[in-house]
């Protein structure tokens, strides 16, 4: 009985802790929601070391990488911060690692990752020092939805695109893909079980959903499972291997740059996406314990740099475990678990097609597009901007672009409106320097 007694007083104080009594949930929604997340974002554990093998890291080493480092920051971030985000390396940022900085400029990925390393630091230099809350505290209340729906379309978009019902179209941009296709049938099929799980207010409707359309999938011979062994031991090729007093040259101080800025404004654009989903802002828009959700994104980059692998981020997939749910750390906490296992079932994870994830993308996003009544659209400073951040988001295909649209023609609608004095100066000051990337951009 004194054991018995000892662990329930364990489990409620852990309840207490991640609140569940507040946010009306419990272990079993909490663990659905984070194998929802980790289902929506496994992906991750090939196509990271696809991208950047091109580099010359073997393949094995950033398998182990991307599994550990996306454990370290998802359960850091579920322990230190109680919100249901989960983490891994960033696609886009990875990418940039590999064509334009290794492949591109010439630089050793050793080099590379120790720029990936002093923009870790300097994240948590900036967090530390309440800079980055302060750029997150800049950003208009009324824009909060607009980020939110645009993240929304965003996800859709490429759950579409992986789905094959949207395809690429050089005269119309895009354009309907093959409806007949295999895949593309597949993925109709599990969207429909989703929407329909959803509608009966099932709450695992996206893990059943995904893993139904899985082995589906995988008896009619549409989903590919090659057996490997993926061990711990591969990590040893890349951990450690970063150079850092090399990536200290004042030449890759751009790439730092670019490092630190994509990272800071995707991150910053997911986690308000994720938090106004799960309804975790109060009144005025804060979120709680942002000082150790931006201490635990840092702490992941810098570890992600240290085992071998390019900058560690947020991911906007988080809002499917939303969906599904979560509400606190707990979340997170599963699907870290779920990444540190995948080390050593990463065939089967493998087996999981980009069309039994697609759907629930396209659900999510369907769900997260609601934010946009929450827009003042009879008033154009608002609504332009509003308008732009979600358009921008999804067609850029980048939630920095979309904010920096947003922000940038709120400002100065601000200036044109006559409100110049009621508006903080950092706005203007974060104006000026999304103003100076897109100058930038345009020059290269």
């Amino acid at each position: 009985m004194p054991a018995t007694a000892e662990r329930a007083g364990a489990i409620a104080t852990l309840e207490r802790y991640f609140e569940f009594e507040r946010f009306g949930t419990t272990w079993k929604t909490e663990s659905l929601a984070g194998a929802t997340t980790f289902m929506t974002m496994a992906y991750i554990i090939f196509v990271n070391p696809s991208i950047l093998k091109e580099t010359g890291m073997p393949f094995d080493a950033v398998v182990a990488a991307t599994c550990l480092c996306a454990a370290f920051g998802s359960i850091l971030m579920g322990v230190i911060a109680r919100i249901p985000l989960a983490l891994a390396p960033g696609m886009g940022l990875n990418a940039y690692f590999t064509y334009t900085v290794v492949l591109g400029m010439g630089i050793p990925w050793q080099t590379a990752l120790g720029a990936v390393f002093l923009s870790g630091v300097a994240f948590l230099i900036l967090t530390l020092a309440g800079i980055r809350q302060w750029i997150l505290a800049a950003i208009p209340q009324q824009l909060h939805g607009a980020v939110a729906a645009g993240i929304g379309l965003f996800i859709a978009m490429i759950g579409l695109r992986n789905a094959g019902i949207i395809v690429a179209n050089p005269s119309t941009m895009v354009a309907l893909g093959n409806l007949r296709a295999p895949h593309t049938l597949l993925a109709i099929g599990g969207l429909l079980l989703i929407a329909a799980l959803t509608a009966w207010g099932v709450r695992a409707a996206m893990l059943i959903g995904i893993l139904a359309t899985t082995l589906t999938g995988v008896a009619l011979g549409l989903a590919e499972w090659s057996p490997h062994v993926y061990r711990v031991s591969a990590i040893a090729a890349t951990a450690g291997q970063l150079d850092i007093r090399a990536a200290l040259n004042i030449g890759l101080l751009e790439i730092v740059f670019v490092f630190l800025f994509v990272d800071l404004f995707d991150n910053v654009g997911t986690l308000v996406g994720v938090a106004k989903s799960a309804g975790l802002m109060d009144a005025s828009g804060n979120i709680p314990r942002l000082r150790n959700i931006f201490v635990a994104d840092s702490a992941a980059t810098i570890a992600g740099s240290l085992a071998g692998t390019s900058t560690v981020t947020s991911y906007i997939e988080s809002a499917s475990g939303v969906v599904a749910g979560g509400r606190t750390g707990v979340t997170a906490i599963v699907a870290g678990l779920l990444f540190a296992l995948s080390i050593f079932f990463a065939p089967l994870v493998g087996a999981v097609p980009a069309a039994a994830t697609a759907p629930a993308l396209i659900v999510v996003g369907s769900l997260m597009v609601t934010h946009i009544g929450e827009i003042p659209w009879a008033d154009a400073s608002i609504a332009i901007p509003a308008f732009l951040t979600l358009i921008t988001i999804p067609l850029t295909f980048s939630i920095a672009n979309g904010l920096a649209f947003g922000f940038t023609s709120y400002a100065l609608l601000r200036i044109a409106s006559g409100k110049f004095r009621t508006t903080h100066w950092l706005v203007y000051l974060l104006a000026a320097l999304f103003i100076a990337r897109f100058i930038y951009l345009g020059s290269t």
